[in-house]
């Protein structure tokens, strides 16, 4: 049953990735993104890493795509009124073809890499345990010290951004 949800995630996030990359609709491609994100913060709960996918689903999904969509809604779209001007981003076909032949071997060396490896386990089955408890008891024992320092330092970041927010003078047209 997990092999069955891994390779459920795994064509999900997959899909999701190849959707981004032949999309032409940016919001689309956006809403795509957020299916490969969940997809990788499952892989990562799966893998027993669930602090990482906690994360990934906060950080990635709750803050960057966000406001990845605001920037996308907010951006305003050129108007052309000539039926001939297209939204494309042109490059030259010398690039395309080296882009081609460097992805191409990238491909093909990944695709050797994994064909040769042994991915039999070897040693003890895992128990699966939650990593969370032990990173937050690090957290507030050992490591104290730096997660304050790190706290204040994003709260001045934040008083800043609001001081910078409120006190900017308008540019008058």
């Amino acid at each position: 049953m997990e092999q069955l949800a891994f390779y459920v995630f795994a064509a999900i996030a997959v899909l999701a990735g190849l959707f981004i990359l032949f999309s032409k609709n940016l919001v689309y491609g956006a809403f795509a993104l957020f299916l490969a994100f969940l997809g990788v913060a499952a892989l990562y709960i799966l893998a027993g890493a669930d602090f990482l996918g906690v994360a990934q689903i906060m950080i990635y999904v709750g803050g960057v795509l966000v406001l990845l969509i605001f920037g996308i809604m907010l951006t305003r779209k050129l108007v052309s009124h000539d039926p001939t001007a297209h939204n494309r981003v042109e490059v030259a076909t010398g690039r395309t073809a080296w882009g081609a032949i460097i992805g191409s071997l990238l491909f093909f060396g990944l695709l050797k890499i994994i064909f040769q490896a042994d991915f039999l386990m070897s040693g003890e089955e895992m128990i699966s345990r939650s990593t969370i408890k032990t990173i937050g008891v690090e957290l507030m024992t050992s490591h104290l010290l730096p997660f304050e320092v790190a706290g204040i330092l994003l709260l001045v970041a934040l008083v800043g951004a609001a001081y910078l927010a409120v006190h900017r003078n308008p540019v008058q047209p």
